[in-house]
C-alpha cells in the first residue's frame, strides 16, 4: 500500500523553520510503530531536518535532484515507487506531500491542537473532498489532546 502519514495543526501546518513545531511523544511513537520495517519516502528538506540521518529499521528514500551521500535517492516519485515493494509511507515535507498524494490510497493524520501562525510555516495540501473520504476522528487514548483520522481515496 502507498500512503502518507502526517501530523498537522488545525490550520494544516506541518512544519516550521525546518522542524516540527511541537513535540508529542505519543505521536512520535505512533509514527515509529507505523513506519518500522517499511519504506519511507521524504523530500530533501525533511531529510535535512533529520540531520541527514536515516530513520532506523526502515528503508529511507529521498526525492531530490541533488547528490546526497549515504542515502538512496531518486529524482522523481514515480521512479522511487517503481523500485519499491510492500508498504510505502510518504513522510514529508509539504512539497513532497503535494506531489505524492496522487499516488496514495490512504492518508493517516494525527491532528495536534497547536495553533501556529508564521510566514515560515509549511502546510499540508488541502484535500479535495471529491477525491478523499474522511474516516472517523478518534482521540488517542495516550494523549487525548491528539486525534487520529484516516482519509481514504474515493473510487470512481
Amino acid at each position: 500500500m502507498i500512503a502518507a502519514i502526517v501530523a498537522m495543526s488545525p490550520a494544516r501546518v506541518i512544519g516550521l523553520d525546518g522542524c516540527l513545531p511541537w513535540h508529542y511523544p505519543v505521536d512520535l511513537k505512533r509514527f515509529r510503530d507505523k513506519t518500522l520495517g517499511t519504506t519511507v519516502i521524504m523530500g530533501r528538506k525533511t531529510w535535512e531536518s533529520l540531520n541527514s540521518k536515516a530513520l532506523p529499521k526502515r528503508r529511507n528514500i529521498v526525492i531530490t535532484k541533488k547528490y546526497l551521500p549515504n542515502i538512496e535517492t531518486y529524482i522523481s516519485i514515480s521512479t522511487a515507487l517503481s523500485n519499491c515493494q510492500g508498504q510505502v509511507w510518504f513522510i514529508g515535507g509539504g512539497q513532497l506531500y503535494a506531489a505524492a498524494l496522487t499516488y496514495c490510497d490512504l492518508i493517516d493524520v494525527t491532528h495536534v491542537p497547536d495553533q501556529i501562525f508564521s510566514d515560515n510555516a509549511v502546510y499540508f495540501p488541502e484535500l479535495d473532498p471529491s477525491l478523499w473520504e474522511a474516516g472517523p476522528i478518534i482521540p488517542l487514548a495516550e494523549d487525548v489532546r491528539l486525534t487520529q483520522q484516516n482519509y481514504y481515496r474515493r473510487r470512481a
